[in-house]
């Protein structure tokens, strides 16, 4: 008989917006925009094969210093309630598995670090060693700091007015098709 695993979901909305703000965070950290618009200026991206250790060891750095990796800190917590989530139907079961979460938080640090680790290895692919080596001292400088410091209140800020603007686009989105189509004999 064949093992099967239930698989869980994480499609959740706070993990989505956890992985939304490490996003948004990246594109903050670096500049954002398109990239179109960073073509002319972005350096040259490195060729996986030839990233060197010190490359990915700078990049690393700057995952860690940027922000980028507390967002990772903030996803393991909510794979422990989606867990506990799957099974509330099992009280008589909810001692044993805090205590299973618990003990496997030294496993789920290993798995972050794999995910620090990848995204280390994408920005080394995108930024040269150099580039790179002027963002870690940025991030190590006192404004550096300060600009880390300020990102989860910027990116409240910004999902805020994200919100609003998503409704204030909605509207006139409708409003509009409403408008052109009654122009051309249609009442919705």
């Amino acid at each position: 008989m064949k093992n099967s695993v239930k698989r869980l979901s994480f499609s959740s909305f706070s993990v989505r917006s956890a992985a939304i703000a490490t996003l948004a965070a990246t594109g903050i950290a670096f500049g954002g925009g398109s990239a179109v618009a960073q073509t002319a200026t972005a350096p040259a991206p490195a060729a996986q094969s030839t990233l060197t250790q010190s490359h990915i060891d700078v990049a690393r750095e700057v995952v860690t210093l940027s922000g980028m990796a507390r967002t990772f800190d903030g996803l393991l917590p909510t794979f422990g309630d989606q867990v506990r989530q799957t099974f509330i139907t099992r009280p008589e079961i909810s001692a044993d598995l805090n205590a299973v979460l618990d003990q496997l938080k030294p496993e789920l640090e290993e798995k972050k670090a794999d995910i620090l680790n990848n995204a280390a290895r994408i920005l080394a692919s995108r930024l040269n060693e150099e580039t790179l080596v002027q963002v870690r001292d940025f991030f190590r400088s006192t404004a550096g700091q300060q600009y880390v410091a300020t990102q989860p209140l910027v990116l409240d800020d910004l999902f805020a007015a994200l919100n609003t603007w998503i409704g204030d686009v909605s509207s006139f989105i409708v409003t509009r098709v409403r408008e052109e189509l009654r122009k051309r004999g249609h009442e919705l």
